[in-house]
This record gives C-alpha cells, sequence and structure tokens, in this order.
C-alpha cells in the first residue's frame, strides 16, 4: 500500500483514515483494484469506497 500511494516503505501502519490521506484519490481507488485482481481478489468499488481505513483495504483483498 506504501508504494501504491507513494509513500516510503513503512510508512502505513493501517490505522491511517483513507479520507486522510493526500493520495488516495480515484486513480489510486484504480490501481488499488488492478493490484487485488492481480492477487486473485475481485472487487467492485463499492467495496472500496465501504473501506474506512488502510487496514480495511488490506483486509477487503488480503494485501499488505
Amino acid at each position: 500500500m506504501d508504494n501504491l500511494l507513494e509513500l516510503p516503505a513503512g510508512t502505513l501502519k493501517g490505522a491511517e483514515n483513507l479520507d486522510d490521506l493526500e493520495n488516495w484519490n480515484s486513480l489510486a481507488m484504480v490501481e488499488y483494484i488492478a493490484l487485488a485482481d492481480s492477487n486473485g481478489a475481485k472487487l467492485s468499488p463499492r467495496q472500496i469506497r465501504d473501506c474506512n481505513t488502510v487496514d480495511d483495504l488490506a483486509q477487503l483483498a488480503k494485501i499488505e
């Protein structure tokens, strides 16, 4: 997730609110869907919009 949001490795701890992350935007959401898809998770934009934190996203697609 750090890489996806163009942050140094180890920056995100998980509890961060997505609304507070400057680089969490529609492009990041599309990139997240592609990343999840490449790991075998089929997600809809609605599922992602329902997430509030980085941990929520990680749990949704089992991505770290």
